[in-house]
């Protein structure tokens, strides 16, 4: 394990949505001295850094993420002086600020396409334009280049009369992709990073960055969508090299969202000497629940197919030299705690809800990579259940609604699935309290907050032994305090056939691995359970690559005691029970 493994392994990433955060003028919206304001209570939780959502200015088609100036801060948000601040108190309490970068397209209303628009020929050259098929001639659009499919729906591209050209949208259609290939593109977005660095960022977060590199020839897709030919395209290690280099950011900490990736590529985009990123977040542990990999069909979550991936992730990544960040919920997932299967006593000691938020955090927060927890995670925040479609602010959920009613579907069927889908579970405003509006706003949130608020908030938690937020906090320090954790090897193990819905693994730490000796146990066995029901666990499975925990250590859990009957060579795991046991 590299130096920068070694310390990448014992820090974790808190991530603000900052519209939703704090807010600290009662306008309703979260903003950046609303994240000053909280800073004790991150450093009290242990992170080391904050991931801040775009805070730029913005239309706010896509919640931020359709930027129009990147060397500013939207008045919504606060000024600049509110950002030197925020960066020097974060400092002050041992923590760093990350940005979140937004480079693969900009706002129909940034400066670029708006002069684009107006016939400079410089700034058109900072998009994807096209001729459409078919077309007769200037003013004929003819059909769209390709039939790719845009992320939020219908058609990647969109005739633009005052161009003669079609030109590509990955997402919403205010939010045109740019042309990578321009070299004076790439010098632009090196300088907007540039930028933020000298204003003392420690680290960036660079949103669908894999995807700004396109094919080099555009072609029809065989499924329609497009991605699996533009995610991780020919020049893009290329280009994130280049970035690195020329804003200056090699050894600040960096990680990229990759879209549709592969395994292969994130080992390249994260091993170090390739001097790129330092880590990668892959989405696919987060589509197991998708009923023919279509995000709005239905279906219960294949834990049989999520442990191949976290093995094949976990172990593939580390024979390559890559780095995983781990993670369960961002700003575009809903609550994982709702997803697979904590609806039952939200807020509650012993209900479904405490055990599956806690098993959760055990299965990824253990792991190797580095962990990111999402805003309110750590007190338990679900998806929010909203009773109409005029609750979602969301452009996505909005346009996935009509789709489905098109469909087929009817208004409560659509409604539903958009409540387990949207983006905007994980948008309601941060629970601080059970004050109105859960302590985040004197004002009318811009978007409801969910209404288990009076349960599940920070103050109901801080400081209870065997609350949610203690127990992250818990998971957090021991990443610091053990080398097994920060520095261990990883193997998944086998949980046997009675124990289908199981993840099991275990750290150890090598003989000669820094910081070892006293420092705790060498060896850990992490089990977690997904499965409602008990289910017997083979100490001595068939495939022989199981673990007897008998004569371990239980570290920690979300249950008192433990059922090991060595005898019969099973452990009995209760309905999502999670369990650590250490060897020394």
């Amino acid at each position: 394990m590299t130096e920068i493994e070694r310390e990448l392994g014992k820090i974790a990433v808190y991530q603000v949505y900052i519209r939703s955060f704090c807010d600290s003028n009662g306008d309703g919206i979260g903003d950046l001295p609303g994240i000053t304001s909280k800073l004790d209570y991150l450093k009290y939780l242990g992170v080391d850094y904050i991931w801040i959502t775009p805070f730029f200015p913005s239309p706010q088609r896509d919640n931020g993420y359709d930027i129009s100036d990147y060397r500013a801060v939207d008045p919504v948000f606060g000024t600049m002086d509110d950002f030197d601040e925020l960066v020097r108190e974060a400092r002050s309490r041992g923590m760093g600020i990350m940005l979140d970068m937004v480079l693969c397209h900009t706002s129909d209303q940034h400066e670029w396409f708006q002069r684009a628009l107006e016939g400079d020929e410089r700034y058109q050259r900072y998009y994807i334009l096209r001729d459409g098929r078919g077309s007769t001639g200037p003013g004929d659009p003819g059909e769209p280049p390709t039939n790719w499919t845009s992320i939020f729906g219908g058609s990647m591209w969109q005739w633009e009369p005052r161009l003669g050209k079609w030109y590509l949208h990955m997402h919403d259609v205010s939010q045109p992709d740019l042309d990578w290939t321009n070299p004076e593109v790439r010098r632009e977005m090196a300088d907007v990073v540039r930028f933020w660095r000298d204003r003392g960022v420690a680290g960036f977060r660079f949103d669908v960055v894999n995807l700004i590199s396109k094919p080099d020839v555009f072609e029809d897709d065989a499924n329609g969508t497009g991605r699996a030919l533009i995610a991780d395209g020919p020049h893009i290690h290329e280009y994130l090299q280049g970035l690195v280099r020329d804003a200056g950011i090699d050894g600040m900490l960096t990680v990229g969202e990759m879209a549709s990736t592969t395994l292969d590529a994130c080992v390249g985009y994260t091993r170090p000497e390739n001097h790129e990123l330092d880590m990668a977040f892959n989405f696919h542990h987060l589509k197991v629940d998708y009923r023919g990999g279509d995000k709005w069909e239905l279906m219960d979550p294949d834990i049989a197919r999520l442990r191949e991936l976290f093995r094949t992730w976990q172990e593939r990544m580390q024979e390559g030299g890559g780095w995983n960040a781990l993670f369960w919920n961002n700003h575009d997932q809903p609550r994982a705690i709702s997803r697979f299967g904590g609806r039952g006593g939200a807020g509650q000691a012993g209900s479904s809800w405490e055990k599956v938020g806690k098993m959760l955090a055990v299965c990824t927060h253990l792991m190797q990579g580095t962990p990111y927890i999402y805003q309110g995670e750590e007190i338990g925040m679900t998806n929010p259940g909203y009773t109409s479609i005029e609750d979602f602010d969301d452009v996505e959920s909005r346009n996935y609604y009509e789709i489905m009613l098109e469909r087929g579907k009817s208004p409560a069927e659509a409604l539903r699935i958009v409540n387990e889908r949207s983006r905007d579970d994980a948008r309601t405003p941060m629970q601080w309290s059970a004050a109105p509006h859960a302590g985040f706003t004197t004002g009318e949130p811009w978007i409801k907050v969910a209404p288990n608020y009076p349960l599940v908030n920070v103050e109901a938690e801080r400081g209870v032994p065997g609350s949610m937020l203690e127990f992250y906090r818990a998971l957090i320090r021991l990443r610091k305090e053990l080398p097994v954790v920060s520095e261990g090897t990883v193997r998944f193990v086998d949980a046997g056939s009675r124990a289908p819905k199981v993840i099991a693994y275990e750290r150890v730490l090598a003989e000669d691995a820094a910081g070892a000796g006293a420092r705790g146990p060498r060896r850990l066995v992490v089990l977690c359970s997904f499965d409602d029901a008990p289910c017997e666990f083979e100490l001595h499975g068939r495939s022989g690559s199981s673990i007897d925990v008998s004569a371990m250590e239980k570290l920690l859990g979300n249950y008192e005691g433990t059922w090991v009957d060595a005898s019969a060579h099973v452990a009995i795991l209760r309905p999502f029970e999670c369990a650590v046991f250490a060897e020394a």
